[in-house]
């Protein structure tokens, strides 16, 4: 172990950034992966042990981590969003967090052997599932929008909450137990809280007016904000303990719901700080853990509250608060079954592990354990259950990775009809019922609409589809909308067709920095591509095997055909683009757009190999 604070913070973020890669790269729930690594620096092997080495600034470092996680989860919060949803978002984070608080509790008392003090503060901080766990697994699931926007909501607002019941069971208790504890304190604590929830109002408003009256310049929009959070989250957190989090969850709340044009900037900023601090947190409250505590997980009481926990609570608490909802026993089912417990539930547990003992509660020493144990075994069953359960249930996004095709044309509707034979799903989307008039009639799906519109994020579901070709007549658009989606998508899976440059418009230089990939080969305009369609083109799938190659593919192709895509055996699309080297292999389908004269002549060179070889067979027989 090298004690170099340095060296450790060096090594928790590699070791974070290094999960999230092989959790992409191996289809993983990412928290799944971060959670063993830092078992196995840690306790097992005895590499790094991060709160002996930072010391006194391992506490604060998680909480305000923890305070920007929240606050980047709930900058995502819009009203708009749960249009339809209110009702059941509603109970359960009420009555549903009641519930389990209480079901919750009775489970800690009766089966953890815990006292009725503990049980009921570790019951309310169970209830707690937080946007460092559920967020992963929704990005990694891809259901469909309700579920997963009803687990983003419940996971983001009762995250503080699950904190501030913990709280408030605590001040109770102090109150009944303690002798100089008094009426005031739970006065005071209910002041906090009051005050925390203004506070974090008043903050988002005022960040958003100075932002709409142009008080803070562009460059300095997010690190202000990171700043307001830190502070926000701070002074309330240091008026009453654990309000903090409540603070900075309603000023995000207020951010997300004022609608201001750069909002869109500060949430991929916060996004991306994000990814990184879960990273760095996981690793390091996962590597802190001692052997003892490990070892004591695997007790029949923590092992059975475990279990009654996943079983029973969690899905007692959901549907009985959703009676009486438009939901249906499918989405009941899987919201009662996704309740993973991470990073608030372990750093809050740590907190109270402490005062509990100190008030003289001796059974509070094993909070940890129990408390992990809860977190690991919720982040790795649910973690790898989440999709297979959505499947089952038929709340996941059905079939293969898809396409949206921007721009409405002869070209698009020969395209998407094509990717549709391939059982491949597309939309295409333009704002114009006339361009859209050969699709319609093709009968592709389409979306009439503006994409770029901020309303079409709330109308239209984007889930399914992986990959995205802005094929409209503009080259500027084109890179507008392939800029625009590049955090959703990924710039590898963004592609615009080849730019024009007899107009006098140079955006040559432009293609490096802004836009997507240009799709297919040089001079693949919006012009020619449809022109060649128009008179007669055929859109042609070739199967590439061991036998017919993709060097024999191109030594049979000239310059007039034009490589579109492959279509993978493992379902997955790989457009021919400029910047790439894009070669098949066996299994592969090539689809291409060629002259018609070249499919008429493989077809009559088919035939008659067929007819050659009927021949050949009747002069044997005879």
């Amino acid at each position: 172990m090298v004690d170099s604070i340095l060296f450790n913070i060096m090594l928790v973020g590699a070791l974070g950034i290094f999960s999230q890669w092989i959790a992409w790269r191996f289809h993983l729930p990412a928290i799944v992966v971060m959670s063993i690594i830092g078992l196995l620096v840690g306790p097992v092997f005895g590499l790094i042990h991060p709160e002996e080495v930072f010391g006194g600034l391992f506490d604060p470092f998680v909480s305000i981590a923890v305070a920007i996680i929240l606050f980047e989860g709930s900058l995502n919060l819009d009203f708009r969003e749960i249009k339809g949803l209110g009702r059941p978002v509603g109970r359960i984070v009420t009555i549903g967090a009641f519930l389990a608080w209480l079901l919750g509790s009775l489970s800690a008392h009766y089966v953890a052997g815990l006292s009725w003090g503990v049980a009921f503060v570790i019951g309310g901080l169970f209830i707690v599932t937080g946007p460092t766990v559920i967020l992963p697994l929704l990005r990694q699931a891809k259901l469909k929008p309700r579920p997963a926007k009803i687990l983003k909501w419940e996971g983001i607002i009762v995250d503080p909450l699950g904190a501030l019941l913990a709280v408030f069971a605590f001040e109770i208790i102090k109150f009944l137990k303690v002798e100089e504890a008094t009426s005031t304190a739970l006065l005071i604590f209910f002041l906090g809280s009051l005050f925390a929830t203004l506070f974090g109002f008043l903050c988002g408003r005022g960040i958003g007016w100075m932002f709409e009256k142009g008080y803070v310049p562009e460059f300095l929009k997010s690190p202000v904000v990171f700043a307001v959070v830190i502070m926000c989250f701070t002074v309330a957190d240091e008026i009453t303990h654990e309000t903090g989090l409540l603070a900075v969850t309603a000023m995000g709340i207020t951010l997300a719901n004022m609608h201001i044009s750069s909002i869109d900037d500060m949430r991929h900023f916060k996004e991306n700080i994000s990814v990184l601090l879960i990273s760095t947190i996981f690793i390091m409250l996962t590597a802190s853990l001692s052997v003892d505590t490990l070892l004591e997980i695997f007790h029949w009481q923590i092992l059975a509250f475990v279990l009654l926990m996943l079983f029973v609570v969690r899905p007692l608490s959901i549907w009985l608060s959703t009676i009486g909802t438009d939901l249906s026993w499918q989405e009941k089912t899987l919201v009662g079954w996704i309740a993973p417990r991470g990073i608030v539930a372990l750093t809050v547990a740590s907190y109270f592990a402490s005062v509990l003992l100190d008030a003289g509660f001796e059974d509070a020493k094993i909070l940890m354990s129990l408390t992990f144990a809860l977190v690991f075994a919720t982040v790795v069953v649910h973690g790898f259950s989440i999709r297979w359960t959505a499947e089952k249930l038929g709340l996941a996004s059905e079939g293969q990775p898809g396409v949206v095709i921007v721009g409405g044309s002869t070209f698009s509707t020969a395209l998407s009809k094509t990717l549709t034979e391939l059982k491949i799903p597309v939309l295409v989307t333009d704002s114009s019922w006339q361009r859209l008039i050969t699709t319609r009639k093709a009968g592709v799906p389409f979306y009439r609409g503006e994409i770029l519109s901020e309303q079409t994020e709330y109308h239209l579901d984007l889930t399914p589809y992986e990959y995205m070709l802005a094929a409209t007549e503009l080259d500027s658009y084109n890179a507008l909308v392939c800029t625009t989606f590049v955090p959703e998508i990924g710039r590898n899976n963004l592609f615009q067709l080849s730019l024009r440059n007899d107009r006098g418009d140079d955006l040559e230089e432009l293609v490096h920095t802004i836009g997507g990939r240009v799709a297919f080969k040089e001079g693949a305009t919006w012009e020619s591509l449809n022109r060649k369609v128009e008179s007669g083109y055929v859109f042609r799938k070739t199967n590439i095997t061991q036998q017919y190659t993709f060097d024999k593919y191109l030594d049979e192709s000239d310059e007039e055909i034009i490589m579109l895509f492959l279509k993978k055996p493992s379902g997955s699309l790989e457009f021919f683009a400029h910047d790439s080297q894009t070669r098949a292999e066996a299994g592969d389908v090539i689809v291409s757009l060629m002259p018609p004269s070249k499919e008429f002549n493989r077809i009559r060179e088919k035939l008659e190999k067929q007819r050659n070889g009927d021949k050949n067979g009747k002069t044997k027989d005879e």
